[in-house]
């Protein structure tokens, strides 16, 4: 399988103005780039001072690109209402084509406290909960058929979501040797570890996710996006299952010209 590329960078700072991140999208799909991702905060802790909402600026990306995946990776999906998403991911994968990825997580309040300052769900596995049922609700929304739900956490009373997307993969956050975000990774349609420290870490989180795969009969292309800086050693990581590198940045420093030289040296296939 192909080695796919794709910049990845928080919408601080220099790079919380929705047009200088258009025209990033534009010169990465000229210089080959396989998708652009971006993270979905509201905060952010010092001295990061700016970030940008980042539906309005991958719609924007999506208008002025023809071939680059697109999505925000990933989302904390338990502070968004799931039929409020529901809407927002089919229009977005409409506008682009089927394009969108929707990178999807717990969310956590260590970085930013952006769930303790809105009185968010803090607790983990309330929020772990929060995160199945809103995948299950925006799987049968994006189905197209009438979706009658009453869960512990949200109901959505006979309504229709159209027009539906083309097809949304949806790409799982999480630990390597978490149970419950490998099982929960092993349902969907790729995985994005968190915190990956080693290739032996990857390979070892793509067995259990495989046998998670298998004993639930689930087939298919599987995706695997691992976030690394350009001089890691990609073999290992690919032989260990990744299927897409992600840039790494540090948050903190971020500029726009270190993401502009990243983009120009190339893509992993170069």
């Amino acid at each position: 399988m192909t080695l796919r590329s794709a910049l990845w960078f928080p919408l601080f700072d220099e790079l919380a103005d929705p047009a200088v991140v258009v025209r990033l999208a534009a010169e990465a799909e000229e210089a080959g780039w396989d998708g652009l991702f971006v993270w979905d905060h509201v905060r952010w802790r010092e001295p990061v001072r700016a970030a940008a909402d980042p539906w309005i600026v991958l719609a924007a990306a999506a208008a002025v690109t023809e071939r680059l995946r697109l999505g925000p990776m990933v989302t904390a999906i338990p502070r968004r209402r799931p039929t409020k998403l529901a809407r927002e991911t089919a229009t977005l994968d409409r506008l682009s084509g089927g394009r969108l990825v929707l990178g999807a997580g717990l969310g956590s309040d260590r970085f930013g406290e952006e769930f303790s300052r809105t009185g968010e769900e803090l607790d983990d596995r309330v929020r772990a909960a929060m995160l199945d049922e809103s995948l299950a609700i925006l799987r049968a929304a994006w189905s197209g058929e009438t979706v009658r739900h009453r869960g512990e956490h949200y109901v959505v009373d006979d309504i229709r979501f159209e027009p539906v997307p083309h097809g949304v993969p949806v790409w799982i956050a999480g630990f390597p040797g978490k149970t419950a975000p490998m099982r929960r990774a092993a349902r969907h349609d790729g995985y994005v570890p968190v915190n990956l420290d080693h290739p032996d870490q990857l390979a070892a989180a793509m067995d259990t996710i495989r046998g998670h795969r298998a004993d639930a009969g689930a087939s298919g292309p599987y995706d695997v996006a691992v976030s690394l800086l350009s001089d890691a050693d990609f073999a290992a990581y690919t032989a260990a299952g990744m299927t897409w590198w992600l840039t790494d940045f540090d948050p903190h420093t971020i500029t726009l010209d270190e993401v502009r030289g990243v983009l120009r040296d190339g893509p992993a296939a170069r």
